[in-house]
């Protein structure tokens, strides 16, 4: 089979206390960068056996060399400065908040990004190996028009016709060296959900309705040359951030535009009333897959197997129960930060989406 598998995962996951202090020594200048790196390799290199050990065929580095999901790529591409969260769209629950991007010159992918990354889970994963970068919108869908320089690009046509290229680029290094299961983390279709982000949109002096396609028409360029027996899945997330979240809304609005973005499966959150219920899924494709995340990373407290399977069983009312995988609905540690769980908790969650994925679909 190939992925997205009955049992996946987002991607990112808790950060170990060896890594994290290693990493705040390296901030500080007391831990050189070849230190730190072999600290890292140890610490992916130790999760990789874990997940292969529950029986997970999507292998990640967890994100671990990252401090955030997004940014940490988008700071290398061309043309791209990152700047203090805009006031709009911030997660509620903490003084803290992430960075965002902002587009202050021409983009573009001069450069091989996070492919080194790649190479080290390559040579150790015995499963495959997957590798998750943010979607081209998380350039734009933050801070909007706001964010994106009228003097570098007064026509938008051509900032997007730039982001598509940088990202054939980004995705054609990885490509070169083997890479074959490719994750875009999307937050702007389910934000778009919610009512509260669309007169943010508004305010920003962009039409909400309009988005969604937009956004899908980006990442199809983004796509357009994608190799040849390279898997790329869709992450859509509602926000993930010290187990807090920004946006809630069922996908019945965005649901067809997103659903015609070229990728293979999307893994859609399901962890919680807020993402509506799953009848937007009749949307999906022929020969796609959705990927329910019904488990969720937010908080330790590990779901009922029974409720999960009623869950699947529910939504294959929908699409056919062969077009259905399980997923926790979002990575353990996005950022840095991480979760409001503890590593036994996020292993144990795993393991249950394994386990109930054999009982449901006889396969993992």
């Amino acid at each position: 089979m190939k992925p997205p598998f009955r049992a996946d995962q987002v991607g990112s996951l808790l950060r170990p206390a060896a890594l994290a202090a290693a990493r705040s020594q390296f901030k500080q200048g007391s831990l050189s960068a070849d230190a730190l790196r072999r600290i890292e390799d140890d610490s992916i290199a130790a999760i990789v056996d874990r997940q292969q050990s529950i029986g997970l065929r999507s292998i990640t580095d967890g994100e671990l060399r990252r401090d955030y999901w997004h940014i940490d790529f988008l700071r290398q591409l061309d043309g791209v400065t990152i700047v203090e969260m805009a006031n709009l769209s911030r997660f509620g629950g903490s003084d803290e908040q992430p960075p965002m991007a902002t587009v202050t010159g021409k983009v573009a992918c001069s450069k091989p990004i996070m492919v080194d990354a790649f190479l080290y889970l390559q040579s150790i994963a015995r499963g495959t190996p997957k590798v998750t970068i943010p979607s081209p919108s998380m350039l734009y869908m933050r801070g909007g028009r706001h964010a994106v320089s009228s003097t570098t690009y007064p026509d938008l046509a051509e900032f997007w016709h730039d982001v598509a290229v940088a990202y054939r680029q980004a995705i054609r290094f990885f490509a070169e060296r083997g890479c074959t299961y490719l994750q875009l983390d999307d937050v702007s279709f389910a934000y778009l959900c919610d009512p509260k982000f669309r007169e943010g949109c508004r305010l920003n002096g962009d039409d909400p309705d309009a988005l969604p396609r937009t956004f899908a028409n980006a990442v199809n360029e983004a796509l357009r040359e994608r190799p040849a027996g390279m898997t790329v899945s869709m992450h859509t997330c509602r926000g993930n951030f010290r187990s807090s979240w920004v946006a809630e809304g069922g996908y019945e609005s965005i649901a067809e535009a997103m659903f015609s973005i070229d990728v293979d499966g999307f893994f859609m959150e399901f962890d919680s009333a807020r993402a509506g219920s799953f009848e937007p899924l009749r949307y999906l494709p022929a020969g796609k897959r959705a990927v329910l995340g019904l488990v969720t990373t937010k908080q330790g407290a590990i779901e009922s197997a029974d409720e999960i399977k009623r869950r699947i069983e529910a939504a294959s009312a929908y699409v056919p129960m062969a077009s259905l995988c399980l997923s926790p609905q979002c990575g353990f540690s996005s950022t840095h930060h991480g979760n409001a769980v503890s590593e036994a908790e996020q292993w144990r969650k795993l393991e249950l989406v394994v386990n109930v994925a054999r009982d449901v679909w006889g396969e993992a």
